[in-house]
């Protein structure tokens, strides 16, 4: 059996963006699930718009996805050598020939196929003039004039295109460029490529290039062309429907695994499946799964996504990739083994690390802000009994085991004759600023004795400050 190798070649003109991303990891899986190989390739002849800056940008994004690849990169600039090679062997076969029709004479040839209601293409002038090379002539492919060119596609069944569509398409300009739709046949026929999974944008390039592979006498590629990724409103997604670069997500706190999660999800399916392991992917990925309907990327599936990974992830592990985002909030530094008692409480509630992280930062503070609502609502004047016998109550206690600390709550409940509910809040408020927040118990054993009476006791001086005010 052959070996499955598949490639992903983005243009260095801007960032990662989700359909590329997507792109990128069904033919990682792919070759993954097949125990093939996976080819990166930058595809960099646009010189005017491919940039260094979005070269590291595409690879920061892969690795982060942990889409590593098996061969590459490859760089279509340092190519040049072996495009002309190619284009050369097909011009001596005749399957290739110089024109040096000028721009002006082509465009009154597309005006005059339009004027009888054909389509604005080159006419073959040249075509059989065996012209020799010159400084203004391009490399036109010499096309088929009848028959049809049919496309088995994986994804989406047979396409048959008619050849007297077709013109003779440029291979190479007259500056010595060769265009897109030859380099990139040449480039899949020297890495051995026999399997292209991309965008259903390129279905209309797919003939020409079958007809350099069979110019060339070359086996076709297995392809699959997949539906774009819509926005919410299903049209094309674009920075309208939100941050649609890769290191975006990352930034706002997603999990790369919970990120190829759903992107494998916008259009393969395994059965009702929805959460996905990077193992279970591998496994399970396939050709045949692929369906023929775009793929809606909606913000809050991914992000309700996330959360379920978050849960899954091992609280060591989620507190490393949280110290970033505690940093980003001020806190500089923390110590992992505290870190990670903090994420046992806040992972179970959280739907990003960026999330989690602001969440968080009540246990590391010094002191705590109120939020305006929490305030108005529990640190009243109703508030401060329960909450100065709390602070009496706790000043006894040597060790804050969950026994003590209900003994406390206990004797505040019994001492003021309220019930937990009407003390919980009022002290959630106390040492969060907040009123959601994991379990006071949880909380309070974390933060620790000093810091629990210093709050609850700022909190006890915050309203009767409150109450003199307004005398």
């Amino acid at each position: 059996m052959v070996d499955i190798i598949t490639r992903f070649p983005p243009s260095p003109t801007g960032y990662l963006h989700v359909g590329g991303a997507r792109t990128a990891l069904f033919n990682w899986l792919y070759a993954r699930h097949t125990n093939g190989k996976f080819v990166l390739r930058i595809e960099d002849t646009d010189t005017a718009r491919s940039t260094q800056a979005s070269v590291d940008a595409i690879f920061e994004a892969l690795e982060w996805l942990g889409i590593e690849w098996d061969a590459g990169p490859y760089f279509q600039s340092q190519r040049l050598d072996i495009y002309q090679e190619y284009i050369d062997r097909l011009v001596a076969a005749g399957h290739a020939y110089y024109c040096t029709c000028s721009s002006e004479k082509l465009e009154v040839m597309r005006a005059a196929a339009m004027e009888k209601g054909g389509k604005p293409k080159y006419d073959g002038t040249c075509r059989d003039r065996g012209l020799a090379k010159t400084d203004n002539a391009v490399v036109r492919f010499k096309a088929p004039l009848g028959g049809t060119t049919v496309l088995k596609d994986v994804v989406k069944g047979n396409i048959v295109f008619q050849n007297d569509e077709l013109d003779d398409f440029i291979i190479c300009r007259s500056d010595g460029t060769p265009t897109y739709n030859f380099v990139v046949v040449i480039d899949d026929i020297t890495m051995n490529i026999n399997t292209i999974i991309r965008g259903d944008d390129h279905v209309m390039n797919t003939p020409k290039q079958m007809l350099i592979y069979k110019a060339l006498d070359v086996p076709l590629p297995t392809y699959g062309h997949v539906p774009m990724v819509l926005g919410s409103d299903r049209t094309r997604l674009s920075k309208r429907h939100g941050a649609t670069s890769v290191t975006a997500y990352r930034d706002m706190g997603f999990l790369p695994d919970a990120f190829i999660n759903y992107l494998v999800r916008l259009g393969w399916s395994f059965g009702d499946q929805e959460y996905f392991t990077r193992e279970d992917l591998i496994e399970k990925f396939s050709l045949e799964n692929i369906g023929r309907s775009a793929g809606v990327f909606d913000q809050e599936k991914l992000l309700a996504l996330n959360a379920e990974h978050i849960k899954a992830t091992p609280i060591k592990t989620l507190a490393q990739l949280l110290i970033p985002f505690l940093e980003q909030e001020g806190i500089q530094a923390p110590e992992s083994a505290f870190v990670e008692k903090v994420v046992e409480t806040l992972a179970p509630r959280s739907k990003t690390l960026k999330e989690m992280a602001r969440d968080a930062v009540f246990y590391f503070a010094d002191t705590i802000a109120y939020e305006e609502k929490a305030d108005k609502k529990f640190l009243k004047q109703k508030a401060l009994e329960p909450l100065t016998l709390l602070v009496a109550e706790l000043e006894q206690i040597e060790a804050f085991t969950e026994e003590n600390l209900e003994d406390a709550f206990r004797a505040v409940m019994e001492k003021s004759g309220l019930k937990l509910g009407k003390i919980a809040q009022p002290v959630r408020v106390a040492l969060t600023g907040r009123t959601a927040s994991p379990g006071i118990f949880e909380i309070i054993a974390i933060i620790g004795r000093d810091k629990v009476l210093d709050r609850v006791s700022k909190a006890v001086a915050h309203i009767k400050d409150k109450s003199e005010s307004m005398e």
